[in-house]
This record gives C-alpha cells, sequence and structure tokens, in this order.
C-alpha cells in the first residue's frame, strides 16, 4: 500500500482525547490534527516523538491533517486502523496468509453474526465460505514480540465468538493479526492485559478458528505486508 501524497514530518507534541493530537512541524507550525485510531496506542504517544502525517484538502474535515506513522523503539509503526484491511487483503494475494489466497472471490464489509460484519469474506465454488476477521496491531512490550490487544476489548471478544460460531455452522473462520511494524519476529495475545480475550481467544482456536499474525515493512513512502510470523500460543496451525 502506498500513501497517496508525500507524508509530512513532524514532531508530537500531544495526543489526546482519543481522536485528537498536536504537533509542530519542521517548518515550526503548530498543529492540530485527526488521529484515525481510537485504542490506547501504548507505547506510541510519547512527547517529542517523531511522527509523519497526511494532508487532506477540502470535504468536511476540520482538521487537514491526519496521523499516520509515528516512530517509536527505533522503527516506524503504522498506527491507521483503516488500513488493516486493505493491507490484509494485500498479504492474502501475495500468499502469506496459508491457502487464502486461491480463493476464487473476495467481499468486503458483509454481515454476518450477532449484528456484525466480516471484514473479508472469501469464496469459492468448491470448498466452504473464509470469513476472515482482522485485527490491528502495533503493541510491543518486549523486544521482537508483537502483541495484541493493548487494553480490554469487548468488541474483539464477541469477534472471536462469532468466527467459532462460523465453524459450527461449517464455515471457515480465521484471525489475522496485521502488525504495521517490522522489529517482530513472534506474536502473542496479552492475556494479562484483557484476561476475557485470552480466554476467548483460547477457546476459538478450540473450536476450529485459524490464527495468522502478518508482520509489515513501514516506511514513509509504503506500508507492505512482508512476512507470518509465529503465534505464542498452543495449538495454532504451523507452529
Amino acid at each position: 500500500m502506498t500513501f497517496d501524497q508525500p507524508l509530512i514530518p513532524a514532531t508530537l507534541i500531544a495526543r489526546y482525547k482519543r481522536f485528537l493530537f498536536d504537533a509542530e512541524l519542521d517548518s515550526g507550525g503548530i498543529i492540530t490534527g485527526s488521529c484515525p485510531n481510537t485504542g490506547s496506542m501504548q507505547g506510541l504517544t510519547t512527547p517529542g516523538s517523531r511522527i509523519w502525517l497526511s494532508a487532506h484538502d477540502g470535504g468536511t474535515r476540520k482538521h487537514r491533517h491526519r496521523l499516520e506513522l509515528v516512530e517509536a523503539d527505533g522503527t516506524t509503526v503504522g498506527i491507521n486502523t483503516a488500513l488493516p484491511n486493505r493491507l490484509a487483503e494485500e498479504a492474502i494475494a501475495a500468499g502469506l496468509v496459508g491457502n487464502l489466497g486461491s480463493y476464487s472471490t473476495l467481499e468486503r464489509e458483509r454481515k454476518y453474526g450477532r449484528n456484525s460484519r466480516i471484514d473479508l469474506l472469501l469464496r469459492d465454488a468448491l470448498r466452504p465460505d473464509a470469513y476472515v476477521e482482522v485485527k490491528n496491531v502495533h503493541f510491543i512490550r518486549s523486544t521482537g514480540l508483537a502483541e495484541f490487544p493493548d487494553t480490554v476489548t469487548a468488541r474483539g471478544t464477541k469477534h472471536l465468538e462469532e468466527l467459532g460460531d462460523m465453524v459450527e455452522a461449517g464455515h471457515r473462520a480465521v484471525m489475522l493479526y496485521l502488525i504495521q511494524r517490522a522489529d517482530c519476529s513472534r506474536f502473542r495475545i496479552s492475556a494479562d492485559l484483557d484476561p476475557v480475550y485470552g480466554t476467548a481467544f483460547r477457546r476459538a482456536i478450540g473450536r476450529g478458528v485459524e490464527a495468522f499474525a502478518v508482520k509489515c515493512r513501514v516506511t514513509a513512502r509504503e506500508i507492505t505486508p512482508t512476512a507470518l510470523i509465529p503465534i505464542d500460543e498452543p495449538g495454532i496451525a504451523g507452529l
């Protein structure tokens, strides 16, 4: 995924109210922009961090600038939660996620489960449909180890249960953790931060839900899925 326009470098002053941030442009100007990530963004909101912004003119936007990337732990991290589905499609097409790239059709945002929408629905006349839920990951506490979630996520727990229901209904169900950073070689569920999600994940795997984790190379020009990495959880296929 290549950014439509060159990103603008800046220095983070503060991120607040989940949706907003203040930054100093390299030109010296101070701006307020929108943050396309309502999560806790642990480890990615340190004042003084190097950041990169996209600029959008016209329309109904209140703020021209949008936060896209943050430099943290010596690497560049993508924080825009609107991008993982697109990146997941690229990872699937590149053959990084099992055999999902061999399905004949791909549909987006289809209604399913308990008043939810599945991120990607893969279909093929010769096999069961594959329901793919995508989660954005950018949280690291230990060197080389990406984790999800970084805070309690009741919505994420609901999605795991719904994927399990799809398996029991005769379909294929996949949880795909899309990691918007390259400095990781493993992935795990941070059950200490959300024990309910940790339990739900293990239950989902037991019901037949598949799980994959894909990391990305992130630059100020593009974000590219590069490799499947192992998940530190017993019972995960491929480990």
